[in-house]
């Protein structure tokens, strides 16, 4: 579990099924997804896929974004490690969020938070995101943590180019203490 000032990021749950329809099921929200939004047998597969995996890799995996103040599942944020982007395995961080949610600084500070998660405590040295072109909102919280446009990759399943966002472990994580 990782904690910030107004939300908890935790291991998604069979009981998050509900709410994640709702984050799943909108079609705006799933604009930028090749698959667009999902139907409730879905949402039920993606979730039991993203609970196996995260159990067999605690490294990567999707986690619960839940708001404090209401308790609320607003979305997901978390890690997913992808084998083959342009030739190199890459640990890529992304997040979804309700409608709702957006323009609060939420996806930003999950954003942030799993990023010094993944630095800090599992020891990456490198984190992506792999963003739609036209998706200006995901962009903005890639640039508020830090990251950097790098190229555009072609991933199989898509008939279009991602942009590849990157950054590189903080010097100061990354020197021995003495």
């Amino acid at each position: 579990m990782i904690e910030t000032q107004r939300l908890t990021l935790r291991q998604l749950v069979p009981a998050d099924c509900a709410a994640l329809q709702t984050l799943l099921g909108d079609d705006e929200v799933m604009e930028s997804s090749e698959r667009g939004p999902l139907g409730e047998e879905e949402v039920e597969t993606w979730l039991k896929s993203e609970i196996d995996e995260y159990m067999k890799d605690n490294e990567a995996g999707r986690l619960a974004v839940v708001r404090k103040s209401d308790s609320q599942l607003i979305g997901y944020c978390g890690l997913t490690f992808f084998p083959d982007i342009d030739g190199i395995a890459e640990y890529e961080i992304g997040y979804r969020l309700i409608r709702s949610a957006w323009g609060s600084g939420y996806a930003t500070e999950a954003a942030i938070a799993v990023r010094d998660h993944a630095f800090a405590v599992l020891n990456l040295t490198r984190l992506i995101a792999l963003i739609e072109p036209f998706n200006k909102r995901s962009i903005r919280v890639a640039e508020k943590m830090g990251m950097k446009y790098e190229k555009d990759v072609f991933l199989p399943e898509y008939g279009h180019p991602d942009h590849v966002y990157s950054m590189h472990m903080p010097e100061e994580l990354s020197a021995p203490s003495t």
